[in-house]
């Protein structure tokens, strides 16, 4: 099996090695803009199909400036897959606008500087390199000048297949993307979890844990607020616009940064938590975000991204992660499956569950991550058909929450 791995370190180029990285994404930019433009023009003329030798005839004449020479060779190919990337979805969502469903097509945007910000070397063959020289490491890539230092602050274990230098407003970053082959281990599924994904509660599992996600956009709103009608005020192209642009850029990435370090602590937890397998909703958050309302804290909610951490750190470690049909976890009762219709379906103010044929009464998060894990080990979704063992353990649990005074309910994580 084929793990593959990614590792970010800080790199810290001196004045001209700055210069040079920034030149290169101003080239690079200009590279795939022209490629690009030349691409739709060869659409609009009746050309409406887009191959890597179509785009290699469109670099050769583009490289006719000798500007364009100052970019690796490797990284220029790198630049074509991203255009053939960009047409690929283009294409795609004109077949999904075919088959009904409400999308734009539009062709791929072009690409301003602060919308180009990293170059990638695709292979490992003498393009960039790492030494000790003392107690620091230094990194040498190709069409860049001498050696800039990197904080190797952990050993990148693996096959190296790609190198991305990477900038964030002004602080520099090289990404190392591996392959790792390696057999997970075999582990026995003896202790699933359904998990619900909430805005009310980011986590609650089938056995009563409910985790709250910090809030940290609404801490930094104020910031980005005034940041953002600094801009607003400033003069278009002027330095201290761009300033101000830095700084509004340094809030969200220091939120994005938060969002992304409680994913993992939450995840590892998960993981390593005793469970055997992860039984979570396939959500469809395009359809969900229609909700103007809820857009926003949905988009920060960031469910995807957790989801994604969640199942490769699982999948390392010899476990599953069963994605089940999120229709009606909700309004389904965990007991009887009897499904609320009409005007006794819950809405979102409404936290407890009540089942009017049962009469059971249980935290709604809960019953719907009950109801989770009952789709995917009862054969509903996922492998885990007809497990035994694991209608008794629903049925204590639900006896266990009845019977509560107050519900097992317990932060994992803080911030």
């Amino acid at each position: 099996m084929e793990i593959i791995s990614a590792y970010k370190f800080r790199i810290y180029p001196d004045a001209k090695r700055q210069k040079e990285i920034d030149l290169q994404l101003l080239l690079s930019k200009e590279f795939y803009n022209l490629l690009l433009e030349k691409s739709i023009k060869s659409y609009k003329g009746g050309n409406k199909k887009l191959s890597m030798s179509t785009l290699n005839k469109f670099a050769k004449e583009i490289e006719k400036d000798k500007r364009f020479l100052q970019i690796y060779s490797q990284v220029r190919c790198e630049i074509k897959y991203r255009v053939l990337k960009a047409y690929k979805n283009f294409f795609r969502r004109i077949n999904e606008k075919k088959q009904g469903k409400k999308v734009k097509a539009g062709f791929p945007r072009f690409k301003s500087k602060d919308r180009y910000y990293s170059i990638t070397y695709p292979q490992d063959n003498g393009s960039f390199s790492i030494k000790k020289k003392g107690k620091k490491h230094m990194l040498r890539v190709s069409k860049l000048s001498g050696r800039i230092e990197i904080e190797l602050h952990r050993p990148i274990e693996g096959k190296i297949k790609t190198l991305t230098i990477k900038k964030k407003a002004e602080e520099y970053f090289a990404i190392f993307t591996t392959i790792t082959e390696t057999e997970p281990p075999k582990i026995e599924d003896t202790n699933p979890v359904g998990i619900d994904m909430g805005l009310h509660s980011f986590v609650t599992t089938s056995d009563g844990m409910k985790t709250e996600k910090p809030k940290f956009v609404r801490k930094h709103v104020k910031h980005i607020a005034r940041w953002q009608r600094k801009i607003a005020r400033r003069e278009k192209g002027s330095e201290r616009r761009e300033k101000a642009k830095q700084h509004l850029q340094n809030e969200w990435e220091h939120v994005a940064e938060q969002s992304n370090d409680f994913a993992h602590k939450l995840s590892s937890k998960l993981v390593n938590s005793g469970y055997t397998s992860f039984a979570v909703e396939g959500l469809h958050i395009q359809n969900m975000v229609k909700n103007h309302n809820l857009a926003q804290s949905i988009y920060n909610a960031s469910w995807n991204r957790f989801i994604q951490m969640l199942s490769y750190k699982a999948e390392s470690a010899g476990m599953k992660v069963i994605k089940v049909d999120a229709k009606d976890t909700t309004q389904e009762c965990s007991n009887c499956h009897h499904i609320k219709e009409g005007n006794e379906r819950l809405t979102l103010g409404d936290r407890i569950y009540h089942c009017n044929v049962c009469g059971l009464t249980i935290d709604r998060d809960i019953n719907a991550s009950i109801n989770i894990l009952k789709r995917a080990t009862l054969g509903q979704r996922g492998s885990h058909a007809q497990r035994e063992g694991v209608r008794p353990q629903m049925e204590a649990v639900l006896e266990e929450l009845r019977t509560a005074k107050t519900h097992p309910l317990q932060d994992a994580v803080t911030a």
